[in-house]
């Protein structure tokens, strides 16, 4: 036992001894840096790489690190950190960043040197900085690069002969001796620098037309744009574009900049073609419709605010589906288990909610396995203990009827008439325990 306490002593006597050395090694305060900036640049584009070359010293303390800031309007954009070993001569360089809307003007460059004493010298320049004017932009594509002329001060275009959708992310070359290549690419639905995702030019047809962009605004055209009610639908990708609005039963839907609607697919739950209008034909409330170029139809799904509905306690807001054997506009775009593509029955009134189904077309004929749910996702749902249902075409799983408990099947033996038309309504009004489902052919 004295052997280990004296050993512990010895241990903790050492590492004294040791702490006590590096203090005396490194005191704080110890030393006096110094640099000179010998070689920098007092002008810049925006984008460059600015090269500098600087001499380090100190009176014998060990330097640390020095640090190559730029500051433009009084914030920090830039920083080099150079691990400074030793004393003597550093090259290196600093990247200007280059923004949107940030005119030309001066910055700030501050070079602060520190020794392992942690005491700082720094020294400061001015730097004029411009943005830079670029002779050309390209337009990367897939299939091609398409060269965007300069037509003003930041401004570029070409005009010529285009397909509807051009596809690509925009390329400036690098633009004097210390300058780099910039690419814009499409990122948060707004171009941005730095990124090469492709930024989804559209128009309202094939054929000549521009297509430009401002290096300073970061401002791109055309972005074809879709209006419903006079309200602006909201790109979220090439093919689909969305708009929440307030409808009311029967109100005409008005359409504008869309190509012909006579071969889109319409949901008659939520949209029907009357007298040569298109009318809304829900409950009313704020839905969020979207419109899909790529299936040709609308996507109509209730809403509460500024977030889809959910089913809530009093058998309002809304009702969804998710599983096998159904989908809108037909079964090559099936739900499956893909709760992003849950589909939502219309609101009618009275907290009954519909969906109609064409057999073979949204709904197949043989075998269906899906299921009701609270919300466009996991969580509350109707299981045979809160729904019941008098069909004798359609049944509500219970777990050994073929079915998990909720999910719907086909009752066995029977099968829907291919090219039917099935009105399945779900009826909330004696509460969302006691939830009945209706089947009606039509």
């Amino acid at each position: 036992m004295k052997k280990l306490i004296h050993y512990i002593m010895l241990f903790l006597g050492m590492t004294s001894v040791w702490s006590c050395k590096e203090e005396y090694r490194y005191p704080l305060g110890g030393g006096s840096p110094s640099l000179t900036v010998d070689e920098v640049a007092d002008n810049a584009y925006f984008g460059d790489s600015l090269s500098f070359r600087v001499a380090l010293a100190d009176d014998g303390t060990e330097l640390s690190t020095l640090k190559v800031q730029l500051y433009f309007s009084g914030d920090k954009v830039s920083e080099k950190i150079i691990r400074t070993k030793s004393y003597g001569n550093y090259n290196a360089k600093i990247f200007i960043p280059f923004y949107k809307d940030i005119p030309n003007g001066t910055a700030e460059l501050r070079f602060v040197l520190e020794n392992v004493g942690m005491v700082k010298v720094q020294e400061m320049k001015e730097l004029a900085l411009s943005r830079p004017d670029f002779p050309y932009l390209n337009l990367i594509t897939d299939s091609e690069t398409i060269r965007l002329d300069r037509v003003g001060n930041n401004q570029y275009s070409i005009t010529k002969e285009l397909p509807q959708k051009v596809r690509g992310y925009i390329q400036a070359p690098a633009f004097g001796a210390n300058g780099n290549v910039l690419n814009f690419g499409w990122e948060n639905e707004a171009v941005t620098q730095g990124s090469t995702q492709q930024i989804p030019f559209s128009y309202l047809s094939p054929g000549e037309y521009s297509i430009s962009f401002n290096t300073l605004t970061y401002q791109a055209d055309p972005f074809q744009s879709y209006m419903l009610n006079g309200v602006e639908m909201r790109m979220l990708d090439d093919n689909h574009y969305t708009a929440d609005l307030t409808l009311t039963a029967n109100q005409e839907m008005i359409f504008t900049d869309f190509p012909a609607l006579d071969d889109w697919w319409l949901d008659t739950d939520f949209i029907i073609r009357e007298n040569g209008q298109i009318r809304f034909n829900a409950a009313p409330g704020k839905y969020r419709v979207t419109a899909d170029f790529d299936r040709h139809y609308f996507i109509v799904e209730a809403m509460t605010g500024d977030n889809l509905a959910t089913l809530n306690a009093d058998g309002t807001g809304a009702i969804w589906i998710i599983g096998e054997g159904v989908g809108k506009p037909n079964l090559g775009n099936q739900v499956g288990w893909t709760t992003e593509k849950a589909l939502c029955l219309a609101p009618i009134g009275g907290k009954k909610y519909r969906i109609t189904l064409v057999a073979g077309q949204q709904i197949a004929t043989n075998s269906i396995n899906f299921k009701f749910f609270h919300q466009k996702g996991w969580g509350g749902e109707f299981k045979n203990d809160g729904l019941s249902t008098s069909s004798d075409l359609i049944l509500v799983g219970n777990g050994s009827n073929g079915r998990d408990p909720g999910n719907l099947g086909i009752v066995t033996g029977r099968q829907l008439v291919d090219g039917a038309t099935y009105v399945l309504t779900v009826d909330l009004s004696a509460g969302n325990d006691q939830a009945v489902l209706n089947v009606e052919r039509k």
